[in-house]
C-alpha cells in the first residue's frame, strides 16, 4: 500500500480564472493560504456536533431493534458504530468544511 503525504514545503494551489483586457479568460495559479488549526474550544464544539448527530441518527435507525437488549449491550453496539464514524468520517469532514468557510472569508 502506498501512502502519499503532503509536506509542509509543498503549498496547496488553486486555479483562479481571470479575465484579460481583451476579454479572454486565462487561469492563474495562486497559493492557497493555510487555515490555522482550530482552537481547543472549536474542536470540542465540532466533536460535540458530530457525536450528537451520529448518536441521534444511530439511535433512531437501530434503537427499536435493540430495545430488548440489556443497557450495557445496547451501549456497546451503538458506541461501536458511532465512535469510528465520528473519528474517521464526521470530525475530519467538519474540519474540512470549517477550513473551506474560513478560506472563502479571506
Amino acid at each position: 500500500m502506498t501512502t502519499v503525504a503532503r509536506t509542509a514545503t509543498t503549498p496547496a494551489v488553486a486555479a483562479v480564472a481571470v479575465a484579460d483586457a481583451d476579454g479572454t479568460r486565462s487561469r492563474s495559479v495562486q497559493p492557497v493560504q493555510p487555515v490555522r488549526l482550530p482552537s481547543v474550544h472549536m474542536r470540542v464544539l465540532l466533536t460535540w456536533i458530530a457525536v450528537f448527530t451520529a448518536l441521534t441518527a444511530v439511535q433512531s435507525a437501530i434503537g427499536p431493534y435493540l430495545a430488548g437488549f440489556p443497557m450495557l449491550l445496547r451501549t456497546l453496539v451503538i458506541t461501536g458504530i458511532v465512535v469510528p464514524a465520528v473519528v474517521h468520517a464526521l470530525v475530519p469532514h467538519l474540519l474540512k468544511v470549517r477550513a473551506a468557510v474560513l478560506r472563502r472569508r479571506c
